[in-house]
This record gives C-alpha cells, structure tokens and sequence, in this order.
C-alpha cells in the first residue's frame, strides 16, 4: 500500500466524510444487551455496541456509555447488571430498546419482552435469549483523552457471577457460535452482520492442541 492510497484524517479535527468511519472499521462488534435496575427499583433495557469480553477467570465483560445514560445510572446505583445475547430472531426487538425515552420507561414492556427474575443479582433477564451473563459490577472508569482531560464516556466493568445457556445450543459440550443467530453491530447508521455457518473457517493457533 502506498502512502498516496491512503485515507488520513486526525480524529481531533474530524474525518470529513459521510459518516464517521470508526465504527465500520473496528467491526462488526459485539452487542451489549444490557438489562438493569436502579435504586427506585425501575428496570431498563438498552443495546450497547461498545461492549465486549476482557477476562476468563474471572469472567469480565465491559459495555461503555457514550453519555450518562441510564444503565450507567443504574450501575452505579445498585451494582449489578444482566448481559443478554441479541440474536437475528431478536433483532428488531432489540433495536426498539435503543429508543431514547425517558428514566423509569420499561424498555421489556415497550419491545414486547418478557422479564425472566435473575437467579443471582435483581435484574431481570430477557427470557426470549438465549444466553444471560448475570453481573457483579467491579470497576466504573470515566474515559479520558491523551492529555489527561475527561470525555464523557464511561467504561461499566462487570464480573458474569453466574451464566445461563439454553441447552440446545450446547452441541456436544460446545457452544453452536455458528447456530446461535448472533447479530453484531456493522458500521454506518443502520448496519448489522449475522454470524453464520458459511462465514466460518478454522485456524489452529500454534502449539495448541485440538
């Protein structure tokens, strides 16, 4: 690639584009479905598409809120939070969740989802998915620029204290990535990607065993 093929902007001063190209670039990413409840006791539902998988053992899994929105709010409050899995056959409902409405709004009532009681933490779990990280809340950062100065984003950390999977989806003890529906966030105002059986290949990573 010659430098003349390139594209370059400094992000400071804008990308003078259409639309800005990170999210397309760093992609598709994962959705953050993320159930809570707050200190009064109401519950929302809201997609994030900053979200991702950071440890094993623990299992540690992070969304971040672009603004002080309200699962930030109620993380803060009551510590606890439920990742739900979105899928193709949730797609839709899962895209209602992102409407901006008011504090205390019931995101389940206004996407026609049903609230499953969570086993570990006060947080319902959207019964219609299939896999629920129910989370302990271990580290909140406030995201600052390269000079120190904040943004207003901040990093909600939280540790999966119990896991539930349906059974289906455990193909011989493994879990069917490739059967599940997975949807993942795409770049632009409105694209999303499946994960599919004919988008998979293998690779053995050196030295491992199969």
């Amino acid at each position: 690639m010659q430098q003349h093929d390139l594209y370059s902007y400094e992000p400071a001063k804008g990308h003078g584009l259409p639309h800005d190209p990170l999210n397309s670039m760093v992609g598709p990413r994962p959705i953050g479905w993320i159930s809570s409840r707050g200190r009064d006791g109401s519950v929302n539902l809201a997609p994030y598409s900053f979200f991702n998988l950071f440890n094993y053992r623990p299992p540690i899994v992070g969304f971040c809120s672009t603004s002080a929105k309200d699962s930030l709010r109620n993380a803060q409050e009551t510590g606890v939070f439920v990742w739900n899995l979105a899928t193709r056959d949730l797609a839709e409902q899962m895209n209602a969740t992102s409407a901006p409405l008011p504090y205390g709004t019931n995101e389940f009532e206004v996407a026609g989802l049903t609230p499953l009681p969570g086993t570990h933490v006060d947080v319902p779990r959207v019964a219609e998915s299939p896999v629920h990280f129910e989370c302990r809340v271990t580290d909140i950062h406030r995201l600052r620029r390269h000079d120190g100065n904040p943004v207003d984003s901040w990093l909600v950390m939280g540790e999966a204290v119990v896991i539930h999977i349906s059974r289906p989806l455990l193909v011989d003890g493994i879990f069917d990535t490739f059967g599940a529906g997975i949807i993942l966030r795409g770049g632009g105002p409105s694209a999303y990607a499946a994960i599919t059986p004919d988008s998979r290949f293998d690779l053995d990573r050196p030295g491992a065993k199969r």
